[in-house]
Formats: structure tokens, C-alpha cells, sequence
């Protein structure tokens, strides 16, 4: 499975970018995923339902076991799967094109974001947008996150069964790692070494700055 290079602006949902942000923070630390229990979004519970929590143990490949599960999830799946394999809770059909996606995050410890059309039980064709970000115990993924949104433009959808109401699989549409551009810039700040132009009042030249942060 081939997947894309992008930046985070990728990510299009405010709620996902809030999570990645978040993650993006503790990264810049030292470059690296950082430990689960640093990680504390804003709002978080507001989330709750649309996130999934996985461990990750250390085989090859590695498998990754659901811990907690949203409610809207388990709605899509037909079922909860807390303290079941990734694999055998997708299920063959799907396996396919769930698990690369999973096996990508840990190996590249990096967030990954994929967007696959799915139809609901009506036809009706849901833009399923999920995004992951890994987390590291000793030098390894221990634990990824996963942030489910669900969109579609012709307005409402049924969330129940819509990864399992019929046979079509899902059509992807896009599979990227998030390797570029990872920092996070507070709005209204002046990011480190941006060139600033002072202009004289007289009609002399104009003065450029660099500005230098410190953290």
C-alpha cells in the first residue's frame, strides 16, 4: 500500500487538527513521538466518542488490541470491540484496508491520515476520515490513538452498520504520512526566523530583522 507525503494542514476537520496539534507540541520536544500520558488535548472529552485508544505489542508484524472504543465507532462496526485484535474486530473483508494504514503509524512512529468513501445503508456515499497518532514507551510505539470523523455532503447518514451494511468496500482516497512541516505555530505569533521589514519614515531604505526564537 503506497502511501503520501504531506504536512499537517492535510488534516481537515478543527477537531483532528486540535488532537494532531496537541501531538505536534510534544514531538517538537526532541523529535519523536512522546509518551501517552504527556498527552492532554483540550476538550478531550468532547472527543471521547469519536476516538479509539490501541496498545501495541512487539511481534512482527505488530498487532494492535482495542482498549477503549467510542460510541459512534462501535455504532459503525455493529459491535464493541474492547479487548479484541484490530484484526479480527475489522474482519477479513476489511483487513485489507484497515491494517496497512495501523502498521504504517507504527513503523514510521508518525501521525497517518486516510479519507475513504463508504456507502450507508441507504446509498448514500460518507467520507470516513481517520487519523492516528502513535505514541512511544522505550523507544517503541506502545500506543496509537485513533480519531474517527464521519462526513458526508448530501447531509444526514446512518451511522449504524456503515462499515458492515453491505458489500461494497470501502473506496480509498487518500493515504498520506504526516512527515513534513512537523511544528505546531501559536496564532499570532511570529514563527522563529521569519524576516520582518521595518520602514524608515524618511524615504531612506527599509530595514529587514530576523527574528530568533528561544524556548
Amino acid at each position: 500500500m503506497d502511501f503520501a507525503s504531506s504536512a499537517p494542514s492535510v488534516v481537515k476537520s478543527i477537531r483532528q487538527r486540535d488532537l494532531l496539534n496537541t501531538w505536534l507540541r510534544l514531538y517538537a520536544r526532541q523529535q519523536i513521538a512522546p509518551p501517552i500520558w504527556e498527552y492532554q488535548p483540550a476538550r478531550l472529552e468532547e472527543e471521547l466518542s469519536d476516538l479509539i485508544y490501541y496498545t501495541v505489542d512487539a511481534s512482527t508484524p505488530p498487532r494492535l488490541t482495542i482498549q477503549s472504543e467510542g460510541t459512534r465507532i462501535s455504532s459503525a462496526y455493529g459491535h464493541t470491540g474492547k479487548g479484541i485484535l484490530l484484526d479480527d474486530y475489522v474482519g477479513p473483508r476489511l483487513a485489507p484496508f484497515v491494517i496497512p494504514i495501523y502498521q504504517e503509524c507504527v513503523a514510521r512512529g508518525l501521525p497517518v491520515y486516510s479519507v475513504a468513501d463508504v456507502d450507508d445503508i441507504y446509498g448514500r456515499v460518507v467520507a470516513y476520515e481517520r487519523l492516528l497518532l502513535p505514541f512511544l514507551t522505550d523507544d517503541r510505539v506502545s500506543h496509537v490513538i485513533a480519531s474517527v470523523k464521519t462526513f458526508c455532503e448530501d447531509g444526514g447518514f446512518e451511522i449504524k452498520d456503515l462499515l458492515r451494511g453491505n458489500d461494497a468496500p470501502p473506496r480509498p482516497k487518500l493515504r498520506t504520512v504526516i512527515d513534513r512541516d512537523l511544528f505546531h505555530r501559536a496564532p499570532g505569533r511570529i514563527a522563529a526566523a521569519d524576516i520582518v521589514e521595518f520602514a524608515d519614515q524618511s524615504d531612506g531604505p527599509s530595514v529587514s530583522a530576523e527574528i530568533i526564537e528561544l524556548n
